[in-house]
């Protein structure tokens, strides 16, 4: 009786292999760009819950509030600058545009491994400005954070 083998061959093998390989080599960079514009959006997040007391604020003052101040007193938004932070995003600020006419909104990423490489240690400005009770946001206006536009979400391209 002749004894058959079963199984697969050294080249039905390799070509297993290198077919996994070519979808890693697509798949891995998909994924590390995905979590990089996840991570990206938790500054928006925090920008967009600033927003409002931010216009009310310089609607009844003319001025923009500091952000970390007791209770809304001596210019301040009534809250702990601690909540102004995140799993990747290490603090956001308020102060003045340049031109005194609005509001900028500084988000300030962790440095840390669990941020991302283009993301690590940067600051992103999303800046404001009154149109007479009214306000338009601008995210990263010029690219002034120099991460790559890749990662930000379509509101931030362009400005």
């Amino acid at each position: 009786m002749k004894n058959v083998q079963k199984g697969f061959t050294l080249i039905e093998l390799m070509i297993v292999v290198a077919i996994i390989a070519i979808l890693a080599a697509i798949a891995i960079p998909q994924y590390q760009s995905y979590i990089t514009k996840s991570q990206f959006s938790e500054s928006q997040t925090i920008a967009d819950g600033l927003k409002t007391p931010i216009v009310e604020y310089f609607n009844q003052t003319g001025s923009c509030p500091a952000v970390g101040g007791a209770n809304g007193t001596n210019g301040s938004l009534a809250s702990n600058i601690l909540s102004y932070s995140g799993k990747y995003v290490k603090s956001a600020t308020v102060a003045p545009n340049a031109a005194k006419t609005g509001c900028e909104i500084s988000v300030l990423f962790k440095a840390s491994p669990s941020v991302s490489t283009p993301l690590n240690g940067a600051t992103v400005i999303i800046a404001g400005t009154d149109n007479g009770g009214s306000f338009s946001w601008l995210c990263d206006q010029g690219n002034a954070s120099k991460i790559p536009t890749k990662y930000e979400p379509t509101a931030c391209v362009g400005n």
